[in-house]
Order: C-alpha cells, then sequence, then structure tokens
C-alpha cells in the first residue's frame, strides 16, 4: 500500500490580540532545548517567522496518520507557548500583518527576486507526499489527476480573511500563492524525461533559482520518491488533514491504475484548470464547482460525489472508502474551516476572537 506523509504550516499568534508573532526561531530553539530528536527532525522554519512547519513521518494507515498530526500539532502548540504564542491551523492571518522574512541566502534571493510577492506570502498550506515506484509512474500520475485537485482545495479551504477584511474566498490563500510564476495548474508532460526536460528549461531561465522553487499543483519531490500534492490549506481540524490525505492517496492510486491500463490521460488545458482552480478557491464547499469531467458548473455535492466515485476502488482496496465519504458528507453538512471561521465571526466575535478560537481547536481545546 502507498505511504502518505503530510507537512502542515501552521501560524505562530498571541493569545492576546491574535495577531501573528514572528517567534519562529525561539520556538525552534525551544524545540531543540527539549531534547527529543524527533521534534527536532520534525520541525522546521519556512519564508516567513510568524510560521512553524512540521512533516509526519511516512505512514499507510490514515488513522495513524490523522493521530501524528494531532500529536504533532500538540508538540508545536507546547513549544510555542515558551516562546509567549500560540499555534493556529490558519491558511492566512485574518487580522493586519507586515510579515517577516526569515534569514538566509534563499530567502533573501527571493526577496529581491520577487519583491512585494515574497513580502506577502505569510500563507500556511499542507502538502501531501505519496510514494510511488519511479519517475515514470509519477508522471503518469500527474498527467492523470490534473482536473481532479482543485477539489482538495475546495474540501480544505480554510482562508477566508485577508488583512482584517472578509475576501470573500474559502480559500485566498490559493489566489495569493498564485502569484509565485512557477504556480497552478499545468500541462501534460507526457513522461518523466518530458517532465524533467521541463523542470530544466523552467530553471535555464534564471526566473527560478532552484527545483525547489517549481511550484506546480502537483510535482515529483525533488527529496523523495513521492508525488507531492500542494493545493490544500492548512486545514483547522486534524480530520481534514486525514481526509485530504486519504482523498489524495486515492487520486495517486487511480491514475496509476489507469496509466498501467493504458488509459490516456485527460486533455484539458492548464487554462481551463486555472478557471476551475479560481472557481474552487472562490467558492468552496458552498459551490459551485467545475465538474471535473465535463468542466461545468455544478453543485459541490456533485463534484465531491464524481471524486469518490472516481476514487472508489482504490479507496475500497486500502480500506478508506467508508471514512472518505463520512468525511466528505460531514463537511459538507457542516462546511470547513473557511465556513467555520465566518461562523465564529458572525457570533458577534472580533477576529482577535476568531483567532485565539481556532488555535484552541488546532490543539485540540475546543
Amino acid at each position: 500500500m502507498r505511504t502518505v506523509g503530510v507537512e502542515e504550516e501552521l501560524l505562530l499568534v498571541s493569545e492576546r490580540t491574535g495577531e501573528p508573532l514572528a517567534v519562529s526561531s525561539a520556538v525552534l530553539a525551544a524545540v531543540a532545548a527539549g531534547g527529543d530528536d524527533d521534534a527536532e527532525e520534525v520541525f522546521e522554519k519556512e519564508l516567513h517567522q510568524e510560521q512553524l512547519e512540521f512533516a509526519t513521518r511516512p505512514l499507510a494507515d490514515m488513522n495513524a496518520l490523522r493521530e501524528e498530526i494531532v500529536r504533532w500539532r500538540g508538540e508545536a502548540g507546547r513549544h510555542a507557548r515558551q516562546a509567549g504564542a500560540r499555534v493556529a491551523a490558519l491558511a492566512t492571518s485574518p487580522l493586519p500583518v507586515e510579515p517577516s522574512r526569515n534569514l538566509g541566502r534563499r530567502y533573501r534571493w527571493m526577496a529581491e527576486q520577487f519583491g512585494l510577492t515574497t513580502q506577502e506570502q505569510l500563507t500556511c498550506g499542507c502538502h501531501v507526499h505519496v510514494s510511488v515506484e519511479s519517475d515514470e509512474e509519477g508522471v503518469a500520475v500527474l498527467d492523470r489527476m490534473r482536473p481532479w485537485l482543485y477539489l482538495l482545495n475546495a474540501i480544505s479551504g480554510n482562508s477566508p480573511f485577508w488583512q482584517g477584511m472578509d475576501s470573500g474566498y474559502s480559500s485566498y490563500r490559493s489566489r495569493v500563492w498564485n502569484r509565485w510564476p512557477s504556480a497552478g495548474p499545468y500541462e501534460p508532460f507526457g513522461n518523466a524525461e518530458g517532465y524533467h526536460s521541463r523542470v530544466r528549461d523552467m530553471l535555464a531561465t534564471g526566473v527560478l533559482r532552484d527545483p525547489g522553487m517549481i511550484y506546480f499543483d502537483a510535482r515529483l519531490s525533488h527529496n523523495y520518491p513521492t508525488v507531492e500534492i500542494r493545493v490544500a490549506d492548512v486545514c483547522l481540524e486534524p480530520e481534514t488533514t486525514a481526509l485530504v490525505a486519504t482523498l489524495a492517496r486515492g487520486l495517486v492510486e487511480t491514475s496509476a491504475r489507469a496509466w498501467r491500463e493504458g488509459e490516456p490521460a485527460p486533455d484539458f488545458s492548464a487554462g481551463l484548470l486555472r478557471l476551475a482552480s479560481w472557481r474552487a478557491a472562490r467558492s468552496g464547499l458552498q459551490g459551485p464547482l467545475l465538474h471535473p469531467v465535463t468542466m461545468r458548473e455544478t453543485p459541490a455535492e456533485t463534484a465531491l460525489a464524481a471524486l469518490l466515485t472516481h476514487t472508489e476502488g482504490a479507496l475500497r482496496d486500502s480500506g478508506d472508502h467508508e471514512a472518505a465519504v463520512k468525511g466528505v458528507e460531514t463537511l459538507l453538512a457542516h462546511g470547513g474551516g473557511a465556513q467555520r471561521q465566518r461562523e465564529l465571526y458572525e457570533e458577534g466575535r472580533d477576529l482577535a476572537e476568531v483567532v485565539r478560537a481556532c488555535a484552541r481547536i488546532t490543539t485540540g481545546e475546543l
């Protein structure tokens, strides 16, 4: 069975004001002082000092993956408190912020190259790594799951607020993220050589510094034998993260099977998929979305039912079908992170209290 690993980026925020705090160095120092070698390997800094990232182990069991996400969120919260902060699984800060870039040659180069785009990238995503047998299989998967990826963004949408305002989007993070010149949907690659050739050509332009800046919606990892799916917001609830990971593995396995059976990749253009991606970011679970087979507007329930049908064989074989169906039904009935944030705000709470409540949800206190 394919293994899955998850990387989550978390906001570091003030318990009192809810504003992001530039304390990632202090949090990582607290992690190092704790003497837990596993934790030192798990936690990393990100582009801005108001962020903290952790990565799970590659696991085959989705319940174990969820437990590990809960564990490391709790550990992140514990170490953040030592630095006078809380962690919040929010894909953008609801409150106004002027981010503080971390030190380092690579981050300095990014700031000089991309200017305001770099400065404004205080966004928190969820990246899902799914194991593949080879680059050839991985590229076949990338080509075949293109029209399904934006549904994972709709499921994970958790960034309705931006700089103190309601953006009108479920996932405004994805709109900010797509300011990077290499980000977003991609054209089919055909085979592994086609993929690597395109990456080489992109790097040869000098616009990008290194392979880590290939920000396709999904890519071959340059560190692990995995396909890395990069479309999701960091999810407010660990159950939603586990659902995204489950569906991501289902998509990878379904796509690999289609390739082995000689099925061609869908031929939707990257331009059309950008429209589908925008629609998903705007509407989220409230719909409408574009149907991944017809690329026409359809209710969110219909689009997600198509995803479950498309991946059913793989989900049943991994024992995840019932949990995936239940997870989607629960989200459609009760809403995801974006709706939860808006509901908290509409209850009469200010944005600072929205952040504090989300911090408590992140670490399992609410």
